[in-house]
């Protein structure tokens, strides 16, 4: 599963940013039936959290209310440099990760 963190380029310290997250996901709700008739098994990211050095700065819980590919983004403020770390896990058990460095001017 592959992810994309969007950030903005220039990050004043102490200044809110807004922070964009991409994850390629089906997120199957367990409802649906595939060509042979069988139910799809529920998959959906259950946890994701998201932390910059060794603080935890979103943590969430996605459903079934979640589209395939999900977007979220917040807000945050930082006042020095770190690296920012995605991490999510699903209803399989599949793991993902991504990270990028906050660069504050």
């Amino acid at each position: 599963m592959a992810a994309r963190i969007i950030i903005p380029p220039n990050i004043k310290s102490g200044e809110p940013f807004e922070i964009r997250i991409l994850i390629q996901h089906p997120m199957e709700t367990g409802y649906r039936l595939d060509m042979m008739g069988t139910l799809i098994a529920k998959n959906v990211i259950k946890n994701m959290r998201v932390t910059l050095g060794q603080d935890l700065i979103f943590n969430a819980s996605l459903g079934t209310g979640v589209a395939a590919n999900p977007s979220l983004q917040f807000w945050m403020k930082a006042t020095q440099t770190g690296l920012l770390k995605l991490w999510w896990e699903d209803d399989l058990g599949a793991v993902g990760q991504a990270e990028k460095l906050i660069e504050v001017i």
